[in-house]
């Protein structure tokens, strides 16, 4: 695509933000052109690629299509797009194993649907995005986990130690598609995208959004972001003498809500849990009960969060906030080197590192933050110990190759990962 084109789209998607964000209520129509532009699917499509993934239920994958002509694949899905032809099929399930023991659904669009879907985001989000709230940080542009689990840190700090630690049952799969299309139509005025949403919807069931659909994380926040809101007013509503009592953080369906810690604000925090609850009922969203906990944190209590666990300790009479990787996390981690080790034991070791690395280097960047130097540390020496087991095994020999291999030949010649530095710390 033309650099001219990229740059159009750019501006169009910076316009409609600007319009949505200096228009509240506001309701956008003809959009629908937007979508079937040539420049909006092939960036779509482009998009889709870079972050690769299997074949749908038809079985094309992305060499299929380039192999066919990228650009003839574009203009059929655009001559859909405008005879209103198009029909989404439905996604391809795949059970991915989770630490617990159950399996986590995903739903693998065509290839096709995944350019619908992206070229609808492309279009849609610029504006939903001037809506949402500073509590939201799951899948938006410039946001991430790290700065989710940063903000309820320093929350903490400030002495909200309050929380609410919200879990919510199977979110995704439970999503009311009437309840989302009104919410969507608050802001779109535009029939053929209003049909459009709906087959992308029907075409996967009844209720819920595919977890890996492309469009579905936009729908996931569009359809909390009431709840979002109505904590955004409840910070500003409950601030006394210039000082804020509550904080909120979403992230996908990962909710924490801190409070002031003050005893005077007990009934804060239980308001904060009622008025959860109702808007939840509304959405016909169910509270796992197990799971959702209140807990104070001057207490000893602990509560996990994206990954991360939350601890509250005196640190020479000054109170500090610990942020460590799980121990099942950790725990992740040790099977999939495991698994990977015995897969590729007919390998060679520099073959067998090569894949090995891009799983250290994902776990590590991740878990970088806050005071996880001494698991970081753990994690470097027990997998340096497993490689080399590795090696002498390839040679039928026990031991670790202490006086046969440095680290420094390990880590250079051999190209094992090794940066396992923390990035920075959150106290």
């Amino acid at each position: 695509m033309r650099t001219g084109a990229i740059s159009e789209l750019q501006d169009l998607r910076r316009r409609i933000y600007l319009t949505a964000k200096s228009e509240k209520h506001k309701r956008f129509w003809g959009l629908f052109c937007h979508i079937t532009k040539m420049e909006t699917l092939d960036k779509a499509y482009k998009l889709a690629k870079e972050n690769k993934g299997a074949a749908g239920i038809d079985g094309v994958t992305f060499e299929d299509v380039e192999i066919k002509g990228v650009d003839n694949f574009l203009k059929e899905i655009r001559e859909e797009l405008l005879s209103g032809t198009y029909l989404p099929m439905r996604n391809r399930k795949v059970e991915i194993p989770k630490s617990n023991g159950r399996t986590r659904t995903l739903g693998i669009p065509t290839i096709k649907d995944r350019v619908v879907q992206g070229a609808l985001k492309l279009i849609l989000e610029p504006i939903f995005e001037a809506d949402f709230s500073e509590g939201s940080y799951g899948y938006r542009p410039k946001r991430n986990q790290h700065q989710a689990v940063v903000k309820v840190a320093k929350g903490i700090v400030r002495g909200f130690i309050k929380v609410i630690d919200v879990d919510l049952t199977a979110y995704f799969d439970n999503i009311n598609h009437g309840i989302l299309k009104k919410k969507i139509s608050r802001r779109i005025n535009d029939p053929k995208i209003m049909r459009l949403i709906k087959l992308i919807l029907k075409a996967n069931g009844k209720t819920g959004v595919p977890q890996g659909g492309i469009i579905s994380p936009l729908f996931s926040n569009i359809y909390l972001n009431g709840i979002d809101q109505m904590f955004e007013r409840a910070i500003r509503e409950t601030k006394r003498k210039g000082y804020e009592n509550i904080e909120y953080c979403r992230f996908a369906d990962d909710i924490v809500i801190l409070v002031n810690g003050h005893e005077v604000l007990n009934w804060l925090v239980e308001k904060c849990y009622r008025r959860l609850t109702d808007e939840l009922k509304k959405l016909k969203v169910n509270l796992n009960i197990e799971k959702t906990k209140i807990l104070d944190m001057s207490k000893g209590e602990t509560f996990a969060f994206l990954g991360f666990d939350y601890r509250l300790v005196n640190n020479k009479n000054k109170r500090m906030i610990l942020i460590k990787p799980k121990k099942k996390k950790v725990a992740e981690l040790i099977r999939k080197v495991k698994a990977h080790l015995t897969e590729n034991r007919d390998k060679t070791v520099t073959e067998m590192v090569k894949g090995l690395n891009p799983i250290l280097q994902g776990w590590a960047n991740y878990y970088r933050i806050g005071h996880c130097s001494r698991i970081l540390t753990y994690v470097k020496i027990w997998v340096e110990r497993k490689v080399r087991r590795f090696a002498r095994k390839a040679q039928k020999k026990f031991g670790f190759g202490w006086k046969e291999w440095s680290s420094k030949m390990i880590y250079e010649k051999w190209g094992l990962f090794d940066d396992y530095q923390v990035r920075y710390y959150t106290e």
